[in-house]
């Protein structure tokens, strides 16, 4: 969420900055006005109440006088006593005018990044580099298998089974299929462990308070599975990405310069420096390109639109990877800067604090998915096909049994199947 204070301008604030990045977002821009009138009316009600509490200590004051006196306090007792009634009603006025106050700033989105190309249609996002390997070429082939058609196979999967059981889509992973996905995760957690990433492996629910402070989704009863437990203070969400309790882990606490940067995986997080974020938003898209150049996947980088980021994210970039049978780039990776917005949130402040401090700091929160196993394995089943099986990647076949190079097709497809297209006569094991 962003900073009150950034809507308020005698304390130094720019709304119209706010005003500027949420039409970027094709967003609410009202939303700015009405956060500052909820936050004058907060102001009000908070002011009324220290005005009662001064009376209140004004009649105490004078109660104490009387008592000395041995006098009769009794009217002074009960002004008092309404007083104290106003307080209370002013006290949890201005607490529920707060909590108004705070869920509307958090409808607001992020800054835009001054980079990030402005438009409401993603067909408008901008491809900003492409790569592919020596000799590779690009383009949408009709002498291939689609990725769930290798993968059949190769007797990798069970898709009759997986919907029997699950229902539509539903599938079982099996022999190469799951030893495939489990070298992609092997191969992704020595890969960022060899770069400075902590492996962190998270609990699958979170309380709804820390949920609250990470996620994007507003209406949770409505939008996520929960198990509950007693007070609704303790129902557990379940998360949709590691992110979220990752981002939680330093929930609460202050950190200096020396602790950081602080790199996590399984999900590619990082927390740093303010100052630093962007030179890491760079290294981070750098990492997960350097992965996917080193299973030779042809891929692009696009800078996603303005109208397409979420609330938390100021610049998108995605990786996304060729896939020859559908003839089309698809997304494997989406690398984020968030800046404080999620941070400020989470109380993860950064540095020490100083008497001059106007406002305080908080840690720049960045995430970027290195491999999603079951996508990347798709696109290099597309991509590493041949007529007689699949060749295996050179990084993932020391994590496979027998470090195999190649992995023959042990059976044909069915009458049924999306593609019954030959392959092209070319020599066992090649390209």
């Amino acid at each position: 969420m962003l900073d009150v204070i950034d809507f308020i301008t005698e304390r130094g604030g720019d709304p119209e900055k706010i005003r500027e990045s949420q039409r970027r977002r094709s967003a609410n821009v009202d939303v700015v006005d009405e956060i500052i009138a909820l936050f004058e009316d907060h102001r009000r009600t908070q002011y009324s109440a220290t005005q009662v509490n001064s009376k209140i200590n004004d009649v105490q004051k004078q109660i104490g006088a009387k008592k000395k006196a041995k006098e009769d306090a009794d009217e002074l007792l009960k002004q008092k006593g309404e007083l104290e009634k106003k307080k209370k009603a002013l006290v949890e006025s201005a607490v529920e005018k707060d909590a108004l106050l705070k869920a509307k700033i958090k409808t607001v989105g992020n800054y835009v990044h001054d980079s990030v190309p402005v438009s409401n249609n993603e067909d408008n996002n901008v491809v900003e580099r492409t790569w592919a390997p020596e000799g590779a070429t690009v383009e949408k082939r009709s002498n291939v298998l689609s990725h769930h058609e290798v993968l059949l196979r190769l007797d990798g999967y069970d898709p009759d089974r997986g919907v029997k059981v699950v229902g539509h889509r539903g599938y079982f992973l099996r022999q190469w299929g799951v030893f495939l996905n489990q070298a992609l995760i092997n191969y992704g957690l020595e890969f960022l462990s060899q770069r400075g990433y902590t492996p962190l492996q998270t609990p699958q629910f979170m309380l709804k308070d820390y949920m609250g402070k990470t996620a994007q989704l507003e209406q949770f009863d409505e939008e996520l599975y929960k198990v509950t437990d007693g007070e609704a203070k303790n129902d557990k969400y379940l998360i949709a990405t590691s992110e979220q309790p990752i981002s939680a882990f330093h929930a609460d606490e202050w950190l200096i310069p020396k602790d950081l940067p602080i790199k996590a995986k399984i999900e590619q997080f990082l927390l740093t420096d303010p100052e630093k974020s962007w030179d890491a938003f760079h290294d981070m898209i750098g990492i997960s390109e350097e992965f996917y150049k080193s299973l030779e996947l042809p891929y692009q980088i696009v800078s996603i639109v303005s109208g397409a980021l979420n609330n938390a994210a100021s610049k998108k970039l995605d990786l996304e990877a060729w896939f020859p049978f559908q003839g089309e780039y698809k997304e494997l990776v989406s690398c984020s800067n968030c800046t404080d917005y999620q941070s400020r949130a989470l109380e993860i402040r950064f540095g020490s604090k100083m008497q001059t401090d106007v406002k305080k700091k908080y840690v720049h929160c960045l995430n970027s998915t290195l491999c999603a196993t079951t996508r990347t394995m798709c696109c290099i089943l597309e991509n590493y096909q041949t007529e007689e099986g699949l060749r295996v990647p050179e990084p993932l076949r020391k994590y496979l049994p027998g470090a195999p190079e190649f992995i023959p097709f042990a059976k044909e497809l069915s009458k049924e199947s999306t593609s019954q297209k030959s392959l092209p006569q070319r020599p066992k094991g090649g390209k």
